[in-house]
């Protein structure tokens, strides 16, 4: 009926009129990234509060209306020590989480289970799921397009919906190959915390592992033309059992 129907394709993660903060995290990436930005975001706020403590003691200080006879501050070894301490640690802080997230961002850590590659094309994609090829030409691969602006269904998000999705298993791990077909692309889904850029005449590397079902939006972050905004990304995590019917009904549909 309308209501599942509609129910069905709102479900998603996608930006939201008037948020400020990060998409809620999909994959352990994610989630390591919003940690560290709110770790880093303490620190700024400790900063802001000394510096701004600091700019208002000067201010009072060498205000000639309320204090006509200045303090004459010529050296004080505390506050130089203090301001030269601080601002070594404090990135010694930061670096660590961040050099752990980093490496975890930079490869494959653990065996892949699925491996998709997505190649970029002006103006779609096109997914293959290299596990299931064969030798008698039984390929699972698809073309995805953007749903145009005056065909989108109730529910649908505007250039944000594609006609074919990447459809994965949620919780496990699953390695993406990307490369172009023709001219820079970028393949990126904030809300799995992933950007891997597509360079001509090479294949980037990068993995997920989303952790809960669901549809989650990614645009292109290369601008390359006027119709840039027509290459949306969408990925839906569903169970184990519904991603196995998945690829056995596509690879009969493109058998026959």
């Amino acid at each position: 009926d309308l209501k599942s129907r509609f129910i069905t394709n709102a479900r998603c993660d996608a930006a939201e009129p008037w948020q400020l903060g990060s998409q809620d995290a999909a994959t352990p990436m994610m989630q390591g990234i919003i940690d560290l930005h709110h770790d880093i975001f303490f620190f700024l706020i400790l900063i802001l509060v000394f510096v701004s403590r600091m700019l208002v003691r000067a201010l009072w200080h060498f205000n000639e209306q309320t204090n006509p006879i200045p303090q004459r501050i010529v050296h004080g070894t505390t506050i130089e020590i203090i301001r030269t301490i601080f601002p070594s640690v404090i990135p010694l802080f930061i670096a660590i989480p961040s050099f752990a997230l980093l490496y975890s961002m930079d490869g494959v850590l653990v065996d892949p289970a699925i491996t998709i590659k997505a190649i970029g094309h002006q103006w779609y994609r096109t997914y293959e799921y290299s596990d299931y090829n064969s030798s008698d030409e039984q390929s699972l691969t698809f073309d995805s397009y953007t749903i145009p602006e005056d065909d989108p269904e109730l529910g649908q998000s505007r250039l944000l919906e594609v006609d074919n999705r990447v459809v994965v298993p949620a919780k496990t791990h699953l390695r993406m190959i990307v490369t172009p077909a023709d001219v820079p692309h970028s393949w990126a889904v904030p809300s799995s915390g992933v950007k891997c850029d597509a360079v001509p005449g090479r294949s980037n590397l990068t993995s997920i592992s989303v952790q809960r079902e669901g549809v989650y939006y990614g645009q292109c972050s290369e601008i390359r033309g006027t119709n840039h905004a027509f290459t949306p990304i969408v990925v839906e995590a569903v169970t184990l059992k519904d991603y196995a019917d998945w690829v056995s009904n596509q690879l009969i549909l493109q058998t026959n």
